[in-house]
């Protein structure tokens, strides 16, 4: 089952998470205060990058969305914990710990102007998704990325091209369950971890340059899964449609990636997600969401989060941190969006 600390660390981030959902831009520094280290290694998306004080995070990361969102709400449909305790060699082991998930939607009236984007005065979704660390009974890490390019092209601007997939309102699990607020079976978290390492280090790193076929995707995946891909990209479905509309651009562009360089990379009962910073390593070989090819060393930040049933997974929701990536080829999308917004 799973263990008492990894539910204790549960019960301590949901109690974390509700309280935010009560506060405002007033008050949001006091319920940080109250289950946040005062120092954090924190990692979010750009703008936000690496914070360590927690008086930082409050000041720059959420009074400023808690003014532009005043009724901002958390609404995860993916939440669950575990251990980081890899066996397979990373470098990274100062990281290692017990780690609590989530993915889903802020939800808000979008108020004022937030990062340069024009407030709409309208209902906003900001799809998240977060890892927490927790030490002593608080929090002393986390991973953040935010869909940015999605809040962009829901406001009305586009920064990227119409992406290759499906954009779409990103749905949470087809089974509805995937708030593990209870203890879930070891040895479905086992079976579910075994699948996504092989799927990982052995389906997609068998990549040979040349075939999608290498990857043996139909070992991993259902016929008809689901990839929940970021804005900029979207969602396929499918093993033809994520081979086509997502794998086929992304390896013309990176054809040497190499991913699994993860800080994080937990499972419980039918779920897993991981997240590195970055997570993956490649070169800028091909021309990419209408980037030319740069020939340059890139690293994304990534996040995932898979849903397995029986012996395959047919749900995958994943983010890239799309605005550090392309300032790595030269291109600053924020600057894009000044000049589609009237001055």
């Amino acid at each position: 089952m799973t263990s008492a600390s990894t539910q204790s660390n549960k019960e301590l981030v949901w109690e974390f998470w509700q309280g935010l959902n009560k506060a405002n831009a007033e008050t949001v520094g006091d319920v940080v205060n109250r289950y946040l280290h005062p120092s954090i290694d924190w990692m979010g998306c750009h703008p936000f990058n690496q914070i360590s004080r927690t008086a930082d995070l409050v000041q720059h990361y959420w009074q400023p969305m808690l003014h532009a969102f005043p009724d901002l709400k958390r609404q995860s449909y993916i939440f669950f914990g575990g251990p980081f305790q890899s066996e397979r060699g990373e470098d990274n082991s100062n990281m290692y710990g017990e780690w609590v998930c989530a993915t889903g939607d802020f939800v808000g009236t979008f108020a004022h102007d937030w990062l340069g984007i024009p407030a709409t005065g309208q209902p906003m979704r900001i799809r998240f998704g977060e890892f927490c660390r927790v030490e002593d009974g608080k929090i002393s890490a986390g991973r953040v990325i935010l869909d940015l390019i999605d809040v962009m092209r829901e406001a009305g601007y586009r920064v990227l091209p119409v992406a290759t997939g499906a954009e779409i309102l990103i749905p949470g699990p087809q089974t509805g369950d995937g708030i593990l607020l209870t203890p879930q079976a070891e040895s479905e978290s086992i079976k579910s971890l075994d699948l996504v390492e092989a799927m990982l280090f052995k389906g997609l790193a068998s990549y040979n340059q040349q075939a999608l076929s290498s990857m043996g995707n139909a070992r991993f995946w259902t016929e008809n899964m689901h990839w929940y891909g970021p804005g900029g990209i979207g969602t396929t479905y499918g093993i033809g449609g994520f081979e086509n509309q997502h794998q086929k651009p992304f390896l013309h562009a990176f054809p040497d990636r190499k991913g699994g360089h993860h800080d994080v990379r937990i499972a419980e009962g039918l779920y897993v997600a991981s997240t590195g910073w970055p997570s993956l390593f490649a070169t800028h070989a091909g021309d990419y969401l209408g980037a030319p090819a740069t020939g340059k060393r890139i690293g994304m930040r990534v996040m995932d989060w898979w849903r397995r049933e029986g012996d395959l997974l047919p749900e995958n929701w994943i983010f890239i941190d799309m605005i550090d990536l392309f300032l790595q080829f030269g291109i600053d999308l924020f600057a894009r969006l000044k000049t589609q917004v009237a001055p």
